[in-house]
């Protein structure tokens, strides 16, 4: 059985990941604009670019319930804000594999030197910390 201190460290970690951003470990965790630059697209791959770029934006929808889940969180007992947490990490799920195809498929528009400079510039820093 989980002790309380599990039980506590899991729901704290569960909201960090609920109020975190989605999308941000893929194509914001580098300067959007320095990889279109890197990329060297040709004129038929802007528009994979454009829909690459609208499959990453963020979705006020999505916004909101994370606003919403945030101030519900304190009036909720535990056994609801774990149905509150599960339902949004859910939700954020689908976001993430909407995206993670999205992104596939515009990778599979990139030639093979492309495909490398796509992978160095996306590549998380070591330690999974922000920026470079």
């Amino acid at each position: 059985m989980f002790g309380k201190s599990t039980l506590l460290a899991t729901l704290g970690l569960a909201a960090t990941l609920l109020l975190a951003p989605a999308g941000a470990a893929f194509a914001q965790a580098r300067d959007a604009g320095e990889l279109h630059a890197a990329l060297h697209l040709t004129e038929a791959q802007e528009a994979n670019w454009r829909a690459y770029q609208m499959a990453l934006e963020s979705d006020p929808v999505q916004q909101a319930r994370h606003s919403s889940a945030q101030m519900m969180m304190s009036s909720l007992p535990t056994p609801r804000r774990i149905d509150l947490l599960d339902a949004n990490m859910q939700a954020d799920l689908e976001v993430m594999h909407r995206q993670g195809e999205a992104t596939k498929a515009f990778y599979a528009t990139l030639t093979p030197d492309q495909q490398k400079t796509f992978d160095r510039q996306t590549l998380p820093p070591p330690g999974g910390g922000e920026g470079r």
